[in-house]
C-alpha cells in the first residue's frame, strides 16, 4: 500500500497537519503503508531532506488560493503510482486540483487510487461564525458554492481526527453530502525521555526563567486560541498577590498579533516569550512546567496538548479543544469554556489543588494520552477506517 499526500506547505512552523504527518508516516511505515508527500515548497528549503520519506517539491505556489499551475500535470503523470490519495486541508488551490485530476484521471484509467480529504477542522463553523473572520467566512461561502463542496462530495471519503470534528463539520454549510464520513483518529509519538540536556536547552532559549515549574502555553502565537484570554486571567490573579508561578509562551511571535501580545503582557515581569521552540528546548519546556494551558476559541485535535498528556502534564483547556472530552473523562486536567472569566477559573482551580492531587493529575494525563493518543493506536485506526487489506 502507497499513499500520497497533498499539503501546500512541510514548513514545521505551520503548525499542526504537517506535524501530523510526520507523527504518522513512520508509524503507519512498520505496518506495510509507504507515504510520499507532495507539497509546494522550495527544495533548497532548510526543513526539506530532514525527513525520512520522500517529500515532491514542486515550488511556484502564487495568491492566497496557492495557485500553481505545475500540480494538476504532476498528478497526472504520478497517480498511477499509488493506491491511496489524501488531501490535507481546504480552502486553497490544491484540494480544488486534486478532485478535478482525479475526475481526468479516472476518465482514461481503469485503475484509480482512491482520494480522500482531511479537512483538519477547516469545516468547523466557528470559522464562519468568529467576529473576526467575517471577510474569510464571505470568501469562504463563496469558495463552497464554486469548488469546495464538490471537493467534499465528490471524494471517495472525508478522513476525521475525532468524532467530535466529525460531527460539526455537518453543522456548517448547506449540500454537505460526502460519500464517506471516518473517524480515524490521531496520535502522536511518544517524547523522548527527560534529560538534562532538554532542561539545558530550554534554559538556554529562556534565560529569565527562574528555575521552578511554569505554566506552559506552547503554539501559534494567534487570536484563534485565546492568547489575550490567558494572559488577562493571569495579570488579573497576579494582581490578587496570589504567589503565579511564571507563564511562558512559546511560539513565533514576530507578527502583529505576537507584538500586541508582547505589550499587554507587558504589565508583568513574569510573563515570558520564548519565540518558537524545537528539538531539546522544546521538550524541556514541557518537562519543566508545572502545567499546560490553551484556552482556545477552536482547536480540532491539539498536537501540543497530547504532547504535554505525554510528558505527564495536566492541561488547562477549553471545551472549544476537540478532544476535551477525552481528556475530562479520563481527568487528565481542567475543562471550561472560552473566555475571560473560564480561563482565570481554569487557574484557580489547578492552584487549589494540593500536592497530592497535583500528582494524581499528572498521572491522569500520562494515562489519558495512553488511553487515546498513541500514534499506533492512531495507525490501527486509520488502516481500520479506510478498510487497508
Amino acid at each position: 500500500m502507497k499513499i500520497l499526500r497533498i499539503i501546500p506547505s512541510m514548513n514545521p512552523k505551520q503548525g499542526g497537519p504537517c506535524q501530523g504527518i510526520r507523527n504518522a508516516i513512520p508509524e503507519l511505515l512498520k505496518m506495510g503503508v509507504e507515504n510520499e508527500v507532495v507539497c509546494f515548497d522550495n527544495p533548497d528549503d532548510d526543513y526539506i531532506g530532514q525527513d525520512s520519506f520522500v517529500i515532491h517539491c514542486i515550488s511556484g505556489a502564487k495568491t492566497s488560493w496557492k495557485y500553481n499551475a505545475k500540480l494538476q500535470p504532476w498528478l497526472l503523470a504520478n497517480f498511477h503510482q499509488y493506491d491511496m490519495v489524501i488531501v490535507h486541508g481546504l480552502w486553497q488551490y490544491h484540494t480544488y486540483t486534486a478532485i478535478r485530476a482525479i475526475r481526468l484521471f479516472r476518465k482514461n484509467n481503469k485503475v484509480s487510487p482512491k482520494i480522500y480529504v482531511m479537512p483538519h477542522g477547516m469545516l468547523d463553523p466557528y470559522f464562519q461564525k468568529a467576529k473576526d473572520r467575517k471577510i474569510k467566512a464571505l470568501r469562504n461561502d463563496i469558495y463552497w458554492r464554486i469548488f469546495e463542496n464538490k471537493v467534499i462530495n465528490r471524494a471517495d471519503g472525508l478522513l476525521f481526527t475525532c468524532e467530535e470534528e466529525l460531527l460539526l463539520a455537518r453543522t456548517t454549510f448547506p449540500n454537505y453530502e460526502p460519500k464517506r464520513e471516518i473517524n480515524v483518529g490521531y496520535g502522536i509519538q511518544p517524547p523522548p525521555s527527560r534529560t538534562v540536556k532538554m532542561k539545558e536547552a530550554f534554559y538556554h532559549s529562556v534565560p529569565q526563567w527562574n528555575g521552578r515549574p511554569y505554566f506552559l502555553f506552547l503554539s501559534r502565537i494567534h487570536e484563534k486560541k485565546g492568547v489575550d484570554l490567558m494572559i488577562k486571567a493571569y495579570l488579573k490573579l497576579e494582581n490578587k498577590n496570589l504567589d503565579m508561578p511564571q507563564l511562558i509562551i512559546a511560539g513565533p511571535e514576530k507578527h502583529t498579533y505576537g507584538q500586541e501580545m508582547q505589550k499587554l503582557a507587558a504589565k508583568s515581569n513574569n510573563i515570558l516569550f520564548s519565540g518558537m521552540l524545537n528539538g531539546d528546548a522544546k521538550w524541556g519546556a514541557f518537562y519543566e512546567s508545572e502545567i499546560f494551558i490553551l484556552p482556545s476559541h477552536q482547536e480540532n485535535f491539539g498536537i501540543a496538548v497530547v504532547e504535554a498528556l505525554a510528558c505527564s502534564k495536566p492541561v488547562l483547556i477549553s471545551n472549544k479543544v476537540n478532544i476535551w472530552r477525552e481528556i475530562e473523562k479520563g481527568r487528565g486536567g481542567f475543562v471550561q469554556n472560552d473566555t475571560e472569566q473560564d480561563t482565570i477559573f481554569l487557574f484557580e482551580k489547578w492552584l487549589s489543588l494540593t500536592s497530592g492531587e497535583k500528582q494524581d493529575m499528572s498521572n491522569n494525563a500520562r494515562e489519558v494520552y495512553q488511553n487515546f493518543f498513541t500514534i499506533s493506536q492512531a495507525a490501527k485506526k486509520f488502516i481500520k477506517g479506510i478498510n487497508i487489506k
